[in-house]
């Protein structure tokens, strides 16, 4: 990148304050297919003109794979120590393109003494594009279709469904949906801490399920809204030996190149 992205620690000791700060996770931050995902954001953020900051260091996971797994204390633990860090600086606004990172800042840090807005990444692109800060060009997607995976946290958890497809339909290509779509969306397989451990006994894994779905359509790109979704949409394409037909792709990704950034 081109440009240089700054902490909130930097904004603080000039006595400013960003815009928005920047929630990155730990998929996105640790995770190298993820972190082309966090890359796109802050290009998008950059261009459009907003004043964000992330924490850096300073940012610790948000608790939630330990509550999903039943360690209710790791949680109160990692949250609180977020929640101080958080409130010390003075944070209100957070965008992140982690739906479970969405779901647990919003829902869950409000009992503990942590109130913020929470924006899911799909949500302030569309929000961009609408108010004209954000612009792309016709002719990348041209042609190409187009499904895409609700992930749960977003969808269910959240109620968000249409800022995705909205952003989806400002390229030039056709979205066409899956059987199991919006409030009848299925899985991805990862939730409740399930990407941490092994697949229990059945008779298929549930990513390669939603993949049999998906590739149903016959797509060019299944686009996703979490890097969990991601990672487990990604490893049932490649259980199908058709990674050289279809790309699983973040939508931030998708405006971002839309927008040759």
């Amino acid at each position: 990148m081109d440009f240089k992205v700054e902490t909130m620690a930097e904004y603080a000791a000039r006595g400013e304050t960003p815009e928005v700060l920047f929630w990155i996770g730990c998929a996105a931050s640790f995770d190298e297919r993820a972190q082309k995902v966090t890359r796109a954001v802050a290009k998008i953020l950059h261009a459009s003109g907003v004043r964000f900051a992330v924490l850096g260091t300073e940012e610790s996971c948000t608790g939630d794979p330990a509550k999903r797994a039943g360690n209710e204390f790791l949680f109160q633990m990692q949250a609180m120590s977020n929640i101080q860090v958080l409130n010390g600086y003075g944070v209100t606004k957070v965008v992140t393109a982690c739906p479970h990172c969405y779901n647990t800042l919003k829902n869950e840090y409000r009992e503990l003494g942590g109130n913020y807005e929470l924006v899911h990444h799909s949500e302030l692109i569309q929000q961009l594009l609408d108010q004209g800060r954000l612009k792309v060009e016709g002719g990348h997607f041209a042609g190409k279709k187009i499904t895409f995976h609700d992930p749960c946290y977003l969808g269910r958890g959240n109620n968000i469904y249409e800022a995705p497809r909205s952003v989806i339909h400002k390229l030039d290509a056709a979205l066409f949906e899956m059987k199991r779509s919006r409030e009848k969306g299925f899985c991805c397989g990862a939730g409740g801490a399930q990407i941490f451990k092994e697949p229990e006994k059945g008779n298929k894994d549930v990513n390669v399920e939603r993949t049999e779905e998906a590739l149903g359509l016959s797509p060019d790109i299944i686009a996703v809204g979490c890097p969990f979704c991601m990672i487990m949409m990604t490893d049932g394409v490649k259980s199908f030996n058709k990674e050289s037909q279809v790309q699983v792709m973040d939508v931030a990704e998708l405006i971002a190149r839309a927008a040759d950034l």
